[in-house]
């Protein structure tokens, strides 16, 4: 007999969808990372490495509709789109978007846009409609107008480099580790989460300082005890290798190989 569950009201979902699960290297499969979050009707990303606005676009998703963007560091992979999202947003010149825009990145992320505007002025501006945050280990609290909250740690790739914690409606967390080497700021960040977004940057035989192997990403994934864990941020080399049985030496939970486009569905308890 099919089990009847009970609807749940669209605005408590919380979706999740790898727009680019790739890196730097070029490449016709794997866009560079970034991550759309949609929760209680608020749409997020985090990070706009190249290929963002176009992945967003075959979601169905229009850049006028992202209210965050969470930025795990500052290295062009991550945040390449920044620029041509802001500057999209004026064409031709007048300020398009009706919903505030909110960025927000760790230590140093005010001067980084600042050094940006230097560079692009005017075009890349969007005076009150624009909202910078830097993150300093502290909780955000959007629920009473955007229905989440955040939360960060710093991370073991550079010195800006931070994971979140989101939190959406019904209690639902997604946490996404950005670049990182081993850490156990992440373990503490990811306890318990419903999602955990992990790079996975090289194979097992690959490691190098900065980054996560298969196995690694799955010890933390372990110790954290988190209930789904998806593999993300992966170079090339990691084509021709059983990514998945590398994660199993050391994780045995829910496990998906990120695969731009991929969807997947939160919902609370």
């Amino acid at each position: 007999m099919p089990v009847n569950r009970p609807m749940i009201p669209e605005r408590i979902r919380t979706s999740v969808t790898i727009l680019g699960s790739g890196t730097c290297v070029p490449s016709l499969r794997r866009s560079a990372g970034s991550v759309l979050i949609e929760t209680g009707g608020t749409k997020m990303l985090l990070d706009s490495g190249p290929g963002t606005m176009r992945r967003l676009l075959e979601t169905g998703t229009r850049i006028f509709d992202i209210s965050f963007i969470f930025y795990s560091h500052f290295h062009p992979d991550h945040t390449g789109e920044l620029v041509p999202f802001l500057f999209a947003t004026k064409y031709p010149g007048v300020v398009r978007r009706r919903i505030p825009l909110t960025l927000a990145g760790g230590k140093g992320f005010s001067a980084f846009y600042n050094g940006l505007r230097s560079v692009y002025g005017h075009w890349i501006d969007l005076g009150d409609r624009l909202a910078i945050v830097e993150f300093d280990n502290k909780s955000y609290d959007f629920r009473k107008m955007d229905g989440f909250t955040v939360e960060s740690l710093p991370v073991e790739h550079s010195e800006e480099s931070i994971a979140y914690r989101i939190t959406g409606f019904g209690g639902v967390s997604i946490v996404y580790s950005g670049d990182t080497d081993f850490s156990e700021n992440l373990i503490s960040l990811a306890r318990d989460a419903d999602l955990f977004i992990c790079e996975s940057a090289l194979p097992d035989g690959w490691k190098v300082k900065g980054h996560l192997t298969p196995s690694l990403a799955g010890e933390i994934a372990a110790r954290a005890n988190v209930r789904k864990l998806v593999l993300t941020h992966f170079y090339p080399e990691c084509d021709g290798v059983d990514i998945e049985k590398e994660c199993r030496k050391t994780y045995t939970g829910p496990l998906a190989l990120g695969e731009d486009l991929m969807k997947l569905e939160l919902e609370p308890g």
